[in-house]
């Protein structure tokens, strides 16, 4: 797939994770992404050692232009005339000052795509307010879906509703490119992170409706002992998901707790759930990191996010994508 955008240009105008992911991915895909960032940088570059920029910029061309100056934003317009998308990231009516807006650039540029990725959206009263990921995740209601036995949000180590975005941004870019490869006619495009992680809350929103569940599905929502998260003996984790019968049979048998096999519905914090706790606080981690690779029971250990490059997963799927790109 690394040719599947050839020949499509993007304009990248995005600072730190969310639009930079975009364009990111749009380049993995082959499109020529040219970056725009100011004189002195995205201020991505001067955050943690610059790592953030480097993580999300992967495959672009880099170009520095002052677009508050007259000679940067002509610049800016002969960019346009010869690319097929823009994203940008700034605050609404940002652009619109710098005569960069969508209004301004169609005159020029009539089948741009033109995407506006922010926190709250280009109106309403909420848009204009300074906002990041914990704030997009706490609002849209995924927050809450993390927190700890006593109700407490976790606070999460990677910037989830960034990255959403990105990737919603990426797709709804390619939808309005492929729309405009058949028409001739550009889009505006409008997407708000908050927005974004709201999206993916609607098993939430059916089952609170039906009376049902205030935490989406409730076989999946750890109230089961069949499908939940694990300690072991050495302190460290495992989640097992046996959530249709056949698995956690499986897993019975490989407990060799033929009596276990009617508790899979039982809830945490029961009898039941305290005998199947200590069987996984019997081994330590590394051996249920082995069984994991085994028993086929729906078993996976929690991952130290180096780890993963180790894992025999991750090691033949790079392999398999490598030897693609070669063929």
């Amino acid at each position: 797939m690394k040719d599947a955008l050839k020949g499509v240009r993007i304009l990248d105008v995005t600072y730190y994770v969310p639009g930079p992911y975009a364009g990111m991915r749009l380049a993995e895909l082959g499109a020529e992404v040219i970056k725009i960032e100011p004189p002195d940088g995205d201020p991505a570059r001067y955050m943690s050692g610059g790592h953030v920029h480097a993580a999300n910029n992967r495959g672009k061309t880099i170009v520095h232009i002052d677009l508050k100056s007259p000679e940067g934003r002509l610049e800016m317009m002969d960019l346009v005339k010869g690319a097929d998308a823009l994203i940008e990231t700034f605050r609404p009516g940002v652009m619109k000052k710098l005569g960069l807006d969508y209004d301004s650039l169609k005159t020029v540029k009539p089948d741009l795509v033109y995407c506006s990725l922010s926190g709250y959206g280009q109106t309403g009263e909420m848009a204009e307010l300074g906002s990041h990921d914990l704030n997009y995740m706490a609002l849209s209601g995924a927050l809450e879906q993390l927190s700890d036995d006593s109700g407490r949000p976790i606070h999460p180590t990677n910037t989830f509703a960034d990255f959403t975005g990105g990737l919603i941004a990426s797709e709804q870019l390619l939808a309005a490119l492929l729309k405009k490869f058949r028409t001739g006619k550009g889009q505006y495009l409008d997407i708000a992170l908050a927005e974004v992680m709201a999206e993916f809350l609607g098993n939430h929103d059916i089952y609170h409706e039906a009376g049902v569940s205030d935490s989406g599905i409730p076989e999946i929502g750890g109230a089961r002992i069949s499908y939940a998260i694990y300690e072991t003996k050495d302190g460290r984790y495992i989640t097992l998901g046996a959530l249709e019968d056949k698995f956690w049979q499986v897993f019975c048998h490989f407990a060799h707790r033929p009596d276990w096999v009617k508790w899979g519905e039982k809830p945490l914090g029961s009898p039941e759930h305290q005998e199947v706790a200590a069987f996984f606080k019997s081994k330590d981690w590394q051996e249920w990191y082995g069984a994991s690779l085994q028993v086929d029971a729906c078993l996976a250990p929690v991952l130290k996010a180096h780890e993963r490059h180790k894992h025999p997963f991750f090691i033949e799927r790079n392999k398999t994508k490598k030897e693609s790109d070669v063929t």
